[in-house]
């Protein structure tokens, strides 16, 4: 908590001043986890290298088998540092999605490691994954709801509309759990190109920075007609944090990368997009701002579906992305037309919450 340091200093010269607002600190954290990312990142990529075995690294082409992953480590450390400095850590918010974050780079980690280990790219089994999502999912949805100092509102609200309201009560509890496991393996299968989850999680960690601001202040909440969360300002000190690290990663991950965030990356990145979404109240609008994740989802299951019923495939290969690949259309070109729907989908978030 550098930042109260900082502003205990007001005493002295009334500058210092500037450390109180959410604004002036979401910048800072930004700028902190965009630094260190950078700065020390050829140090990580270095060191990874020398624990990463080059027959392991990735299993799409020849030309990238000598490209570390586990860059998570990375993504984790700087992002932690900078929240740690700047951002409140007696709000309970912040303290949950630090809580997920290490939850879920730590068992990415082990999955990654155990990768590493068997000299496979087979890891953990699925259910040991999908047990940890459950757990980390279920944990936090007890704290929202059970826990008196945060009052959680448990109703969804759908986007468009401002008279729907669904009550969930104690349900919201499976209902985040859901959330957190759906946008953690969304992640996970968007992460087949150089900078393409990553890219798509920084538009992401921008559009529920924006709305978390408004949505933590009365004025602009009552203005949008959208529901007050108290604390919830705080939360986009943390996106700002994120949005740096993000940037940071995409330095070294873009094409041609130089580095895979493996699911040390991937699982942890998804769990705090989808409790992003949870805090801010945008559960259901995660399907807009996230279309590139729900996109690449529903691909692995319309072509699971069709396999199993039909015996055809829908797509050359899924994730989409794969198919796209196989379609002739280089890499590079797929991975910044993704870009380009990504800024589309934030951008028509945004809008939804004027239009309702």
């Amino acid at each position: 908590m550098l930042y109260k340091l900082l502003y205990h200093f007001t005493q002295y010269w009334f500058g210092f001043n500037v450390f109180r607002y959410v604004t002036v600190r979401t910048v800072l954290a930004t700028l902190t986890s965009l630094f260190i990312t950078i700065v020390f990142g050829w140090k990580m990529i270095g060191a990874l290298k020398h624990l990463c075995h080059p027959n392991m690294l990735n299993f799409r082409q020849d030309s990238k088998e000598k490209t570390p992953t586990m860059g998570g480590l990375m993504i984790i450390g700087s992002l932690l540092i900078s929240v740690l400095a700047w951002t409140d850590l007696k709000n309970p918010y912040i303290f949950l999605l630090i809580l997920l974050a290490v939850w879920l780079a730590a068992l990415g980690f082990w999955d990654d490691y155990v990768k590493l280990r068997r000299q496979s790219h087979k890891g953990l089994r699925p259910m040991v994954k999908i047990v940890g999502q459950i757990g980390i999912g279920f944990i936090v949805g007890m704290i929202l709801y059970y826990h008196s100092g945060i009052n959680f509102n448990t109703s969804i609200y759908l986007p468009f509309f401002k008279k729907i309201i669904i009550p969930l009560g104690a349900y919201y509890i499976l209902f985040a759990t859901f959330v957190i496991i759906s946008t953690s393996n969304a992640v996970n299968l968007t992460d087949g190109m150089d900078g393409l989850a990553i890219a798509s999680v920084l538009m992401v960690a921008l559009t529920y920075g924006a709305i978390a601001y408004v949505t933590g202040n009365v004025n602009f909440a009552q203005y949008l007609n959208i529901p007050f969360i108290k604390g919830a300002e705080e939360v986009t000190v943390f996106a700002g944090a994120l949005v740096g690290s993000s940037l940071g990663f995409l330095w070294y991950n873009c094409y041609p990368a130089e580095i895979f965030m493996g699911d040390t990356g991937s699982l942890m990145l998804g769990g705090i997009i989808g409790l992003l979404a949870i805090i801010v109240k945008q559960e259901l609008s995660f399907i807009i701002v996230g279309g590139i994740f729900f996109m690449e989802a529903f691909s692995v299951v319309i072509q699971v579906a069709s396999f199993k019923t039909r015996g055809k495939r829908v797509f050359l290969m899924t994730p989409i992305h794969h198919h796209f690949e196989l379609k002739g259309i280089p890499e590079s070109k797929v991975i910044v037309r993704f870009w380009i729907v990504g800024i589309i989908f934030a951008l028509f978030t945004l809008i939804t919450l004027k239009i309702r």
